[in-house]
């Protein structure tokens, strides 16, 4: 269900914003994302107008529905009850999911504007907190019995949420009790998300001296590919002096990050560091493993290409 909103018509308007950039003077007009779909601009009164709603949404749907699901799981119209609520939580997502889509493409776009990164940290305040009502509804879902899914799905209207359902519940044994679920949730805007948030910021602030020109790590990159081997080595030198002046603030994120995902994976019981994401990607571990054996055998081979 996670159907987050985005613009599918996605076309050429004016030059891109991410911050200066040096091939504007020879390549010209830039192509950039339109989000005129979702928002016309962050002034848009539209935002504010959704963000609103998504606040009263969310607690209405909570209101409707906390401690409820069992019972309705019970009841002689549990496929109908409980596909009204699953449609109930889908727009209620989609309506943050247009919020959430705008402003991460917004300060892609451009991730050394003050008021965009301001824009972009406020709409996500305002969604965690927003969507904090709306945390109970998976973990109530996974507490009802297989049986009584099975049966309530048997009904067409809720048989249409089948995949969704099985993804939501194939999490069950890594739930962690509801006031533990909301902790991690309400403070994910200020770990996680605030660490890699001071990546993007860090990286797109950095410059690189690469053949007497101050270079964005956009361009700096791209000479990695160039036809001269002069430019090649001359951008690698420059990324590896840059980044080694930074070692020490990469090293903290990085580091905090590796901490903070090893809190989350010990809470809820994962083996692996990787298994969160193989649950997430749909896909077992030994799936996995069998890939990367087969790639790590034919490394003699593949090398000499």
């Amino acid at each position: 269900m996670r159907s987050r909103t985005m613009s599918k018509r996605i076309a050429a308007r004016r030059p891109a914003g991410r911050g200066p950039a040096s091939a504007k003077t020879t390549l010209g007009a830039l192509p950039e994302w339109n989000l005129a779909d979702l928002y016309s601009g962050l002034d848009d009164p539209a935002v504010r107008r959704d963000l609103d709603r998504a606040d009263a949404e969310c607690v209405a749907f909570e209101q409707a529905y906390k401690g409820k699901l069992a019972d309705l799981a019970r009841s002689a119209t549990a496929g109908a009850s409980l596909a009204e609520a699953v449609r109930r939580y889908e727009a209620n997502d989609d309506l943050m999911g247009r919020l959430a889509s705008y402003s991460g493409l917004v300060h892609a776009g451009n991730t050394v504007d003050p008021a965009i990164t301001k824009f972009y940290g406020d709409v996500q305040e305002r969604l965690t907190a927003a969507s904090t009502h709306l945390l109970f509804f998976t973990l109530e879902l996974n507490r009802v019995d297989d049986a009584l899914i099975e049966a309530a799905t048997a009904d067409p209207a809720l048989g249409h949420y089948r995949p969704w359902l099985e993804d939501v519940r194939r999490y069950r044994p890594f739930q962690l009790e509801d006031r533990v679920e909301q902790l991690f949730h309400e403070k994910s805007v200020t770990a996680h998300s605030a660490w890699n948030r001071l990546f993007d910021a860090t990286i797109a602030n950095l410059r690189f001296n690469v053949l007497g020109k101050s270079l964005a790590i956009e361009p700096t990159l791209n000479l990695l590919q160039d036809r001269s081997a002069a430019n090649r080595k001359a951008a690698a030198q420059a990324l590896a002096a840059t980044f080694k002046d930074n070692v020490q603030q990469f090293a903290l994120i990085t580091n905090t990050l590796a901490k903070d995902k090893e809190i989350s994976d010990r809470w809820r019981g994962f083996a692996d560091i990787a298994d969160d994401r193989h649950l997430s990607n749909r896909v077992e571990r030994e799936v996995v493993d069998a890939l990367v054996a087969a790639v790590r055998a034919a490394y003699p081979r593949l090398s000499h290409r």
